[in-house]
């Protein structure tokens, strides 16, 4: 065990560093192997493994709340072959989208839809635009209603499962907010739904938690089906549990995203990510290159 250090901040207590660092010392721990391309965190090295523990079929993802796609956890797949489905009910940023991923949409890598997500119209969504219902992957993160989506998916048999938990609510606590179909995050902890509510219904549904990434965030589920040796064999999800630390972040190596550079043959330039070069021009004058929200509004 390290030594305590009496200063600083601890998040929800000490002892959730203890549980970490513990389970951190056996192999088998995917928090061992996370870490940030294009995610938000540290989910790209944690899905990594995980198919290098378990293969992959389809290569094919479908994934809930992606915003502009940049930092996400499907962007850095399509550098490794995959294709998928991405689903935002934001207008403004499926609109950026269709641009900062010309590349993969053009060969028909990436299918994009815009669409406020329900537990009434999720399996519509999935029947009509999802290259398969057996991805290898599903991702959900929508800051709220994600225990009712899941729940509501009966069609779709994706092998692995990413879905956000609330990580303020200790491992053995059963909560899940109210179910609110017009619900839109304020930042505050009205949102989603505790380890233990969420593993239970992976349970329910033929999956065994397997991970959940160091500043608690995610949770990562595996099909029964496709468990080995290789993982965790639990009794419970305080096992896997690490508790919301907000103030732990993750950077990537290297410069910041502002397109999507797999698939670029044909985009040799920046202009060819754009509809129009006056479209790209007005990119170009204004201050800064992430208020490009702007030109997504005037060219709509």
């Amino acid at each position: 065990m390290s030594e305590i250090k009496l200063i600083g901040k601890y998040i929800g207590g000490r002892c959730w560093d203890v549980l970490t660092e513990k389970r951190m010392a056996d192999s088998r721990a995917l928090e061992n192997f996370g870490y940030k391309v294009y995610s938000q965190n540290d989910e790209d090295g944690i899905l990594h493994e995980i198919f290098r523990r378990i293969g992959t079929t389809t290569k094919e993802f479908i994934e809930f709340g992606v915003q502009n796609g940049l930092e996400s956890n499907c962007h850095f797949l399509l550098h490794q072959g995959w294709k998928g489905l991405w689903i935002d009910g934001n207008k403004s940023y499926y609109h950026e989208i269709r641009f900062r991923f010309r590349p993969v949409i053009a060969k028909k890598l990436l299918r994009v839809v815009n669409a406020f997500i329900t537990k009434d119209n999720i399996e519509e969504l999935l029947e009509e635009n999802a290259f398969s219902l057996s991805p290898d992957l599903l991702s959900i993160d929508i800051d709220g209603n994600d225990w009712y989506i899941w729940d509501s998916i009966q069609k779709c048999n994706p092998r692995v499962v990413c879905i956000e938990y609330n990580g303020k609510f200790p491992p053995d606590i059963e909560w899940k907010q109210a179910y609110n179909p017009d619900h839109i995050w304020n930042e505050s902890d009205w949102q989603g739904a505790s380890l233990r509510t969420i593993t239970q219904l992976g349970n329910q549904k033929g999956y065994r938690l397997v991970c959940t990434n160091l500043n608690g965030v995610n949770a990562f589920f595996v099909r029964n089906d496709l468990i080995n040796d290789s993982f965790f064999d639990l009794q419970t999800p305080e096992e896997l549990y690490n508790p919301l630390r907000l103030e732990l972040a993750f950077a990537a190596p290297g410069h910041h995203a502002e397109f999507c550079l797999a698939e670029q043959e044909g985009f040799a330039s920046e202009s060819d990510y754009f509809p129009s070069e006056e479209a790209h021009q007005k990119y170009l004058r204004l201050s800064h290159p992430n208020l490009v929200k702007r030109v997504m509004r005037k060219l709509k």
